[in-house]
């Protein structure tokens, strides 16, 4: 007899391999419906998130088969620097999956995971639902899988296969065909190419980057990329510190080699409203990269000229309601850099 009326089960699914199936199972043999929660669910396709939400919910529904039937899945959106709206998502989510089936009552809530590591703190974020801690099954990672996947070889095919339920082995195949995965595949390639440049240092390096936030007469400057990781994603105009500079300094010369944007450095300087540091540890593929953004603000006025140049395909200025609306469409964690500085749309 299930335990509970729904058990709520949260990952990133990149890919649905077979360690997934497994506590899906388990969770269906322990309540009536499963509420699968799927984690970076509008995040910019990239190396690191190849697949959709709606691409990974068909991989899961044609994994679980007839099963599938007691699914809900539903999209879960990233908040990296705020954990409690995060929280939030998960607990609006679950009851708005309770609230589509019908169920009538008080319902009992269950959220199914494995405490593997530090990642897993998320389950203790749940107080009011039970826990269902299952154990880990002996197989590769979702990142090896997704590294042996891009890497196109038939040894990488046969572990793929054997790691994956059928049905999701057939529609990476598919995949293969397309031209995401012919982007994600240049992105991934350009990524392990950056790190092997690394690899023989004595520690794993630390990367230190400036960003600039400029916003003027309600409008924000943001640059598209010309390169990977990240080609063709919009962009905060921004990059790497150079030794001999501060980390202002640094961001008005990104910003300045980026859009061509002809204010005086004074002026510049006079708008510089507020600034902050983003230390997400897993913000950038290319590996730990701290960045400090600057935001600059301009009330009034027509907007200066802009032109991409230099790392940037395009500069253009864009309306502050439309840029908030552009979760899908920002490199790496930009949409949340400027969600701390202009607010949620």
């Amino acid at each position: 007899m299930p335990r509970h009326d729904f058990i709520a089960y949260i990952g990133r699914f990149e890919p649905f391999h077979l360690g997934h199936h497994a506590v899906l199972r388990r969770a269906l043999a322990l309540a009536e419906r499963a509420i699968v929660l799927i984690g970076s669910a509008d995040a910019p396709r990239s190396a690191r998130n190849p697949w959709t939400f709606c691409e990974r919910a068909v991989m899961i529904r044609a994994a679980m088969g007839q099963d599938a039937a007691r699914l809900t899945i539903r999209p879960l959106i990233d908040h990296l620097y705020n954990e409690t709206a995060w929280v939030g998502e998960v607990q609006a989510q679950v009851a708005a999956a309770i609230a589509e089936s019908g169920h009538e009552g008080p319902a009992t809530v269950g959220l199914i995971g494995h405490e593997k590591d530090a990642s897993s703190y998320y389950l203790r974020a749940f107080p009011q639902w039970d826990l269902v801690d299952v154990d880990q099954v002996a197989m590769l990672s979702a990142t090896e899988l997704r590294q042996h996947f891009f890497a196109d070889d038939a040894g990488g095919a046969n572990l793929l296969e054997a790691n994956v339920p059928g049905a999701v082995f057939e529609t990476l195949q598919a995949f293969r065909r397309t031209a995401a995965f012919s982007q994600t595949a240049d992105e991934w390639r350009h990524v392990v190419d950056y790190r092997k440049i690394w690899a023989a240092a004595p520690y794993p390096p630390t990367f230190v980057t400036a960003d600039a936030v400029v916003v003027h007469s309600g409008h924000v400057l943001l640059i598209k990329r010309r390169s990977q990781p990240g080609k063709g994603l919009w962009a905060l105009p921004g990059g790497f510190v150079n030794q001999d500079e501060t980390l202002l300094a640094a961001a008005i010369r990104e910003l300045r080699e980026e859009t061509r944007l002809k204010l005086p450095e004074p002026v510049l300087r006079g708008g510089l409203k507020d600034q902050a540091v983003f230390d997400y540890p897993d913000r950038s593929m290319r590996g730990r990269t701290i960045t400090h953004a600057f935001h600059f603000d301009f009330p009034t006025g027509p907007l200066p000229p802009v032109r991409g140049s230099d790392d940037a395909a395009r500069a253009k200025w864009l309306p502050v309601a439309e840029v908030m609306g552009m979760r899908g469409h920002l490199f790496e964690d930009h949409y949340f850099i400027l969600e701390r500085f202009l607010g949620a749309s």
